[in-house]
């Protein structure tokens, strides 16, 4: 999964996710990427004067001493700043343009108009929950990394001071978030977040706290003890405001309006109704039992297992664990294998250098409790590269046991899925691949979805599948089991076709994930993403689908490898962008070669 940065200290639905955004300077622009660029630099412009966190995460350290201020006021500037943008890139589409270029301005006029939807919806209809704590953690982080240049962390001081509203000119975050909480409460006929988001999340906040306290500590910044105290008061006082004020009225029901979840399929990447999701996912998760079952078979019988049911050797999988100092090794070592089956194979083009592996501190454990990819910054990268990050534990909830671990990323069998989805052919070749070849911005900030991100994850997992060891394919097709599960569960849940237990029996039962991951995915269905963990099965589905017509198209002359190189140069394209560009330009290209 793709780590979205948490929408720092932003108040309503109009959050463009940031992700990797290339320069237009990159040695492979063509003249109209950059003639592109020049458009998206003005969507860009107003997000980054108004999320300087963001400027931040991309490199840019004239935004490293700056913080955001989500008052009212701000939020409807930007919205007004952003509408005249939207004008011009309306009337540069009507005119005559190379047609990259006018792909891009109605790919960006698309997700701007999609964000004001979901701003419009927030705006009227929902009291939001803001956790403060996270916002802040998200907000230091990004100057508090390993590959962060040194000489820019001590800003993270000014930011601390600047949060606490110590700075003139700032008002604390905490006193905007309560203002803006109370805004929406005093509008008619709002709907309450639900119970269970705020329980879970603020019983977690004490992570988020010692996380910034061990980040200034790691890196030996001064001056941040007393205004840190100062801001720690603060958002613990926020936290009791929200336990008194927002959480009485909170919702029983986790279920979201169905306007809402439709906003919220539209916006990662789904086209089709729910329920038609979930009919697809069903029947592949009766598909993938069954490959399950053979593979099962024939391993129980080459290691003697008294059971050959595939929940049965999955459980016997997870007992060879793998334990602290030998994890990360592990995980290179993997990825070297991996590595050589895709050059064997004439998979996709591969960087000569390494990709970049570690485990997550406990307070990015409470902020993602999944593995995850961070991207690199593209606007002023100075030698970042992605970061395949596993987490392996996460903070219970309320009332919950503090022991409940994962056991699902730490054993030999895992280690193959879960390096080729994050690491290669996954996300860190997808997004560094852009970084290095270079892709117009509107192709990676505006046409990402997670569907077309997480489409190309899984799709790695497949195609690196058939040359991993029995017990490798087992766990693959277990996890390709888990997206199909995820996609009509969640819908279904929604929908209050099932209750959370039944998804917890799916999860735990026939796809034999641990407690503390099911917990995850439960969290994540009912509260923390609604409508995301489709993404990675439809998207999938739609590459297989896209690669089969390709392959009948050009017969023996398909090659995979040309095939998987055109798709990570497209960029994050939705998937009918995608296969318009397969067909229209790659297949034509490589029947043209053929004849020649």
């Amino acid at each position: 999964m793709i780590r979205t940065l948490i929408s720092l200290l932003c108040a309503a639905a109009f959050c463009l996710p940031v992700f990797a955004q290339t320069q237009a300077t990159q040695p492979a622009a063509r003249s109209w990427i950059a003639t592109s660029n020049q458009y998206a630099n003005m969507l860009i412009d107003v997000v980054f004067k108004y999320r300087p966190e963001f400027g931040t995460q991309q490199g840019l350290s004239q935004f490293d001493t700056k913080a955001s201020q989500p008052t009212l006021a701000n939020e409807d500037q930007e919205r007004h700043e952003t509408e005249a943008v939207l004008a011009k890139l309306k009337s540069a589409a009507a005119e005559k343009q190379q047609q990259d270029v006018a792909e891009d301005l109605q790919i960006m006029i698309r997700r701007v108009n999609l964000n004001f939807k979901r701003q419009d919806f927030q705006r009227a209809h929902e009291v939001p929950f803001f956790n403060a704590s996270q916002m802040v953690f998200g907000g230091l982080q990004v100057l508090l990394d390993e590959q962060t240049p040194s000489e820019r962390r001590p800003a993270a001081v000014v930011r601390i001071r600047e949060y606490a509203g110590l700075e003139p000119g700032y008002t604390a975050i905490t006193e905007i978030l309560k203002q803006r909480i109370s805004e929406q409460m005093a509008k008619p006929g709002v709907i309450y977040p639900a119970r269970v988001e705020i329980e879970t999340e603020m019983a977690r906040n004490s992570n988020y706290l010692n996380g910034i306290a061990a980040l200034m500590q790691k890196y030996k910044l001064t001056g941040w003890e007393e205004p840190f105290a100062k801001l720690k008061t603060q958002l613990t006082d926020y936290d009791a405001w929200v336990r008194a004020t927002v959480l009485p009225k909170a919702r029983d029901d986790f279920r979201l309006p169905p306007e809402h979840y439709a906003l919220d399929m539209e916006n990662y990447g789904i086209d089709i109704p729910p329920a038609q999701l979930a009919t697809m996912a069903h029947q592949a998760f009766i598909e993938i039992q069954g490959e399950m079952k053979s593979v099962a078979l024939k391993l129980a019988k080459e290691r003697r297992l008294p059971s050959s049911d595939y929940r049965d050797v999955i459980r016997e999988l997870k007992k060879q664990q793998l334990v602290g100092d030998a994890i990360l090794p592990f995980y290179q070592e993997r990825l070297k294998q991996i590595e050589k089956i895709i050059v064997d194979q004439q998979i996709v083009s591969l960087p000569d250098r390494p990709a970049r592996i570690r485990i997550a501190t406990p307070a990015e454990t409470a902020q993602q409790p999944a593995p995850h990819m961070v991207p690199p910054p593209f606007i002023h990268n100075t030698g970042q590269k992605g970061e395949f990050v596993l987490p392996l534990n996460i903070p219970a909830g309320p009332g919950k046991p503090s022991t409940e671990k994962y056991d699902d990323f730490t054993y030999d069998a895992a280690a193959w899925t879960l390096t080729a989805h994050e690491a290669r052919p996954g996300h860190e070749l997808q997004f560094d691949s852009m970084l290095e070849h270079g892709v117009s911005l509107a192709r990676v900030r505006y046409a990402f979805n997670s569907t077309n991100v997480e489409g190309w994850g899984l799709y790695s997992e497949y195609l690196i599948k058939p040359y991993m060891p029995l017990e490798g394919q087992l766990i693959s097709l277990d996890l390709r089991l888990q997206r199909a599960a995820r996609a009509f569960l969640d819908p279904e849940l929604q929908a209050g076709k099932i209750t959370p237990a039944d998804a917890f029996r799916v999860m735990e039962q026939d796809v034999v994930l641990s407690h503390a991951f099911a917990e995850e995915e439960v969290e994540r269905f009912t509260y923390r993403m609604p409508g995301q963990a489709n993404s990675y099965f439809y998207g999938y589905t739609k590459l297989i689908a896209l690669r089969e017509d390709t392959e009948k198209a050009l017969g023996p002359k398909f090659n995979q490898k040309k095939f998987h190189d055109f798709i990570l140069a497209q960029g994050l394209l939705p998937p009918d962008l995608m296969r318009k560009a397969v067909m229209e330009d790659f297949v034509p290209a490589q029947k043209q070669g053929a004849k020649q």
